[in-house]
């Protein structure tokens, strides 16, 4: 992969027909190893969500559309006849669906993709499981492009009304989150692009590295310059005056413009206020619940103690002490200056201007 303005990397892929396989970049694995895993079962397109072997909402998301057409793939290998295969592939439809909780895509995807296959059509409740998996891929190959697409316009509508002055972001946005260039790193690629000439400061983000093994990797090989910093370090750079905004991702947003993001997402955007300096969400509006007023009511992901008392399986805390270990926060709506999506920007960030961007009024 190039290190001067390369192609952003591809982290879900399908490969072969409607009885092919997910094939998914093990996020796992970087950037010590570039490795591909394959999923011709259901169980292994969970265990990779779950082991966040892929990760990030628009990605996760593809990945469970692409995870009901394995299933429909499994009804094909069992010969299973119309009726049962339906049955199986809906079951798991709702499994894939619970994979992880907080990112919203990942409902929001296997929703969409069954409705390909829903009564009260009688070609859907008749059909064989091969006629079932090639509609259910067409579909979820339609959702992988639409995010390329969605991507793309994010990155325009971002890099539009990026400040001057370093950018500071959190966790992964970038191709490995999304089917495409990414959200948040999208606009800082796409500005790049355009001849604006920053650094990018990417938080560690603990306790998985996210920022420090992602982002951190996929800006090297674009050859945009990068710099890891510890998340505890992020409030003595803001009061430098070098950062012109911070930029995130999100992996649910709310009616009121309540996030969802990466754990310790909230506590950047508390620091970004103290010091005056804007803080962005970019999000495609798949990643909205309108069903949902305000942050309080997203549901948040924990995880094990492991992850925080022995990362890489190396111990750091005593045995016996427990751990808190939050996947998620929720940063509120008052503190963003802005979310971007490929609709538009949504600016003051207000429940009333969530509706009138996204078409929702």
């Amino acid at each position: 992969m190039s290190r001067s303005g390369g192609e952003s990397p591809v982290s879900v892929r399908w490969n072969g027909g409607a009885d092919g396989q997910l094939e998914l970049l093990d996020q796992t694995r970087l950037p010590a190893a570039v490795e591909w895993i394959a999923c011709r079962d259901v169980a292994a397109v969970i265990e990779a969500i779950r082991s966040l072997r892929v990760r990030g909402a628009p990605a996760i998301g593809i990945a469970g559309a692409y995870g009901v057409v394995v299933a429909a793939g499994e009804a094909i290998r069992a010969g299973l006849a119309p009726a049962p295969a339906r049955a199986h592939v809906l079951l798991a439809a709702a499994e894939l669906a619970e994979a992880r909780p907080t990112a919203v895509n990942l409902r929001w995807a296997v929703e969409r993709v069954l409705r390909v296959i829903e009564p009260p059509d009688a070609r859907s409740t008749a059909a064989s499981a091969t006629d079932i998996a090639a509609r259910l891929l067409d579909e979820a190959v339609a959702i992988h492009e639409e995010d390329r697409r969605l991507c793309a316009a994010i990155g325009r509508y971002g890099a539009d009304i990026l400040p001057e002055g370093d950018v500071l972001t959190h966790c992964n946005t970038g191709a490995l989150a999304t089917g495409g260039d990414g959200t948040a790193l999208a606009v800082i690629t796409t500005a790049w692009a355009d001849g604006r000439r920053f650094q990018v400061w990417a938080d560690e983000t603990r306790p998985l590295f996210q920022g420090a093994r992602l982002t951190a990797w996929e800006l090297v090989q674009r050859g945009i310059p990068v710099t890891v910093l510890v998340d505890s370090a992020a409030g003595h750079l803001l009061a430098t005056g070098r950062i012109g905004c911070c930029i995130v991702g999100a992996d649910r947003v709310t009616a009121n413009g309540d996030t969802a993001n990466k754990i310790g997402t909230y506590g950047l955007a508390v620091l970004a206020a103290a010091h005056d300096v804007p803080f962005y969400v970019a999000a495609p509006s798949s990643t909205f619940d309108l069903a949902i007023i305000e942050g309080a009511e997203i549901p948040i992901e924990h995880r094990g103690a492991a992850e925080v008392t022995s990362p890489w399986g190396q111990a750091v805390a005593p045995e016996g002490a427990g751990a808190f270990n939050p996947a998620f926060d929720v940063t509120p709506a008052r503190l963003i200056r802005g979310i971007v999506t490929e609709r538009g920007v949504i600016s003051p960030v207000t429940r009333e201007q969530v509706a009138r961007v996204l078409g929702a009024g």
